[in-house]
């Protein structure tokens, strides 16, 4: 049976996820039990806030092995927003602390000479590539962002999106089953909705 689990772990906006789910037509709990967790088919890490205590807040929930072997067993995994950044190796959000190491690569501030406003907040449209979770997507396509910090990953290779704010930043990445979108899906309107629906389609 088919069921998605939302982690809670005390940061960010996981009721309007689990609506967006809902009104497409998916089952969605929002969770901190490490059984359901394992018990579901798709995983979805939302966040929104600071990334060392969203870290610290998965360590005391104890949420970091349910995490790992989600992606061991191979269910599709998607992180939103600080849900993207946490699953990079780590990030320079108010000094340096490490993240989940799921994706090679790091998280920086958003550069202030680039005559941008900081936080990048609001529409933007979105530069895809090739990917099952993009499949029906209109061109353009414009989605939603609140972000001060970007990431960088290692590898190009893992990038399947991007948009420009006064340079080009990856803001989508896949590698195998782990996905993550630096914007909002569930307030992106009818792409976004579009989005979740190719995740929770996905095997």
């Amino acid at each position: 049976m088919q069921m998605i689990a939302i982690i809670d772990y005390g940061m960010g906006n996981l009721r309007n996820v689990q609506k967006g789910f809902e009104y497409i037509g998916y089952e969605a709990v929002v969770t901190d039990d490490p059984r359901i967790i394992h018990d579901s088919s798709h995983v979805v890490l939302p966040g929104v806030g600071a990334f060392a205590d969203a870290m610290e807040n998965l360590k005391k929930t104890g949420l970091i092995e349910s995490i790992y072997r989600s992606v061991e067993k191979g269910k599709p995994f998607l992180g939103i927003c600080l849900g993207l950044q946490l699953l990079f190796d780590k990030s320079h959000e108010g000094g340096l602390f490490e993240g989940l190491s799921l994706l090679p690569g790091e998280v920086k501030r958003l550069p202030e000479d680039k005559g941008i406003k900081i936080p990048h907040m609001g529409w933007n449209r979105l530069k895809y590539k090739g990917n099952p979770i993009f499949e029906n997507i209109s061109e353009p396509a414009y989605v939603y962002f609140v972000h001060s910090y970007y990431v960088e990953p290692e590898n190009p290779g893992d990038v399947i999106a991007t948009v420009y704010y006064g340079m080009d930043i990856p803001v989508a990445v896949n590698m195998e089953n782990v996905y993550g979108l630096q914007f909002h899906p569930e307030k992106s309107s009818g792409e976004g909705l579009k989005i979740l629906k190719n995740f929770a389609k996905l095997k």
